[in-house]
């Protein structure tokens, strides 16, 4: 019952404060992925996030958890926010943001997809001219590492 409150109290502060309250707390760094993820067609999957402030869509990804490996990671947050499994996984940029790091990853997805997390608003394929309003950081991302 207690977790369940702490819960619905942590979802309704804004999303900078929880993102400070979490780095503030960690003595060292916070680690998160992230992946660029295309279809046959060459689209990009791209998810319309509730808990972005500045700009909703944005690429796939979360927090690792404890003990958890990056490619574990990732793979477990596209199953849990679209149900898409992964193929041809692979690394293509770590960085640091402050006290965060960023691991960045490309695969090609399978299946149809659908929205099947409480983090998640909608979610499409786009080709890379016709991509919702997204941060100018993901969008050089998309376009530096997105063959077409």
């Amino acid at each position: 019952m207690i977790k369940l409150l702490a819960g619905k109290i942590w979802w309704r502060i804004p999303h900078l404060l929880r993102a400070k309250l979490i780095r503030s707390t960690q003595q060292k760094f916070t680690v998160s992925v992230a992946a660029i993820v295309t279809n046959e067609k060459n689209e990009v999957l791209v998810l319309d996030h509730f808990f972005r402030p500045r700009f909703s869509w944005g690429l796939p990804g979360g927090f690792l958890d404890s003990f958890e490996s990056p490619e574990a990671g990732i793979k477990r947050e596209l199953k849990e926010e679209a149900d898409i499994e992964l193929q041809n996984l692979r690394l293509i940029r770590v960085r640091t943001i402050g006290k965060h790091i960023e691991i960045l990853f490309r695969a090609n997805g399978r299946g149809k997809g659908r929205v099947c997390s409480g983090e998640i608003r909608n979610f499409g394929w786009f080709p890379l001219d016709d991509l919702p309003l997204m941060s100018e950081t993901q969008i050089k991302s998309l376009n530096e590492f997105v063959k077409t």
